[in-house]
């Protein structure tokens, strides 16, 4: 048994570590948050940790909590008339574009490895969305401007393409554990899952906005609790009736922050970015170092070879057909769609969707986890350390 000093001392070491690394990303454009991915890598050990659907199912628990609080973050940041140009591609990238990355990432695994197609599927679907923790962490870190509302569009990607691939995932699994589920039936699930997320965090939205109008708390401070805990029972709620809780929680943050009487009155906006993001900051750490403490480096390295052909496959072919087919419809220059099919950053997202084939039991689903953890961070080191480099050489970096 460790002593709760050692403990304690470890935890503010990191934290203090993070602070004060954050400064050196700016630098080198990678997130500060891999360092802990890797610092929970570094510390892992057989004796520490004992592989177990417990032990996974925790994960889960602690890494939904982490991603309510940076979707629900991301989404009361969202300004809507800076959005609104680009509302209609963010959008499509975020529900087309995921469907084609996850099919296309399927087949090249299934023809390339020549893995069992449903199981490739199901691979493609959990690393086919961009990470908002890790998106908004390279924008805000690297002060990185972009022209034609591109950072835009990629927060707005990133920040709502999470429930697409979260409910590709789900249904993929069920497939796997009951083959004889019907197609018919997993659209249905599919298809209700999304509408019921969207009309669940629209009514969260309203009463949230409903109760601020209401209520008078004499702490200014507790205003930003009462969030957290909205943004909980939105989730929670959502999920219960059979709703996407991601797609809610964000829909209702993204009503809160831009409710003129709350912004005005009652969470200012110094308010809402002090508290949010630290709070979605330490969230992103906590996921992350969790997430790391659960690999196992000798099991990493037996999957090396076949992360780096899906991870090649996903950056250079599957992304960029899922941008370029997805934004025909839309006056999107080369370069544009060049720079977009480039930063297609994964993070910890991916790696908690990878956990739900082990709580289901899924035979192969330790390789599938491990293969997941070595594409994400080949994603956020290659992708999210060049985003300036590629950024620059297209032209598209901002001077206001």
């Amino acid at each position: 048994m460790i002593d709760i000093q050692l403990i304690l001392l470890a935890i503010g070491s990191l934290l203090l570590a993070g602070v004060l690394l954050s400064k050196l990303s700016s630098y080198i454009g990678v997130p500060t948050l891999i360092v802990f991915l890797l610092l929970g890598l570094f510390f892992n050990g057989n004796t520490l940790f004992t592989p177990s659907v417990d032990s996974y199912t925790y994960i889960q628990y602690i890494s939904i909590f982490a991603l309510i609080i940076i979707m629900f973050s991301g989404g009361l940041d969202t300004n809507t008339k800076k959005m609104k140009p680009i509302a209609s591609r963010g959008a499509v990238l975020a529900t087309v574009g995921v469907l084609i990355t996850a099919i296309a990432t399927g087949l090249l695994i299934h023809y390339l490895l020549g893995i069992d197609i449903v199981l490739s599927l199901l691979m493609g679907s959990i690393i086919s969305s961009t990470d908002a923790a890790a998106v908004f962490s390279i924008f805000r870190s690297g002060k990185i401007k972009l022209k034609k509302n591109l950072a835009e569009t990629l927060e707005l990607e990133s920040g709502a393409n999470d429930p697409m691939a979260y409910v590709l995932t789900i249904s993929f699994i069920e497939l796997l554990t009951h083959p004889t589920t019907s197609i018919e039936g997993i659209i249905f699930l599919f298809l209700k899952s999304l509408i019921l997320g969207a009309v669940f965090g629209v009514i969260s939205g309203k009463l949230s906005i409903k109760l601020f109008e209401n209520v008078n708390l004499d702490v200014k401070g507790l205003y930003p609790v009462l969030l957290v805990a909205l943004a909980v029972l939105t989730f929670s709620i959502s999920e219960i009736v059979g709703a996407n809780g991601f797609l809610a929680v964000y829909i209702a943050g993204i009503m809160i922050g831009n409710a003129k009487m709350i912004k005005d009155a009652k969470l200012s906006n110094e308010t809402n970015t002090t508290f949010f993001e630290g709070l979605a900051w330490l969230m992103q750490v906590i996921m992350f170092l969790v997430l790391g403490l659960f690999i196992f480096p000798n099991q990493l390295l037996e999957t090396a070879g076949i992360s780096i052909v899906i991870a090649i496959a996903l950056m250079f072919i599957s992304r960029p057909i899922a941008v370029f087919t997805s934004l025909i419809p839309f006056k999107v220059s080369l370069k544009e769609k060049v720079f977009l099919s480039w930063t297609g950053i994964k993070g910890a997202v991916p790696i908690v969707f990878a956990t739900y084939p082990l709580v289901a039991g899924i035979p192969e689903a330790y390789t599938i986890f491990n293969v997941v953890f070595f594409i994400t961070i080949i994603s956020v080191i290659l992708q999210g350390g060049t985003i300036k480099f590629v950024a620059r050489k297209l032209d598209l970096l901002s001077t206001c």
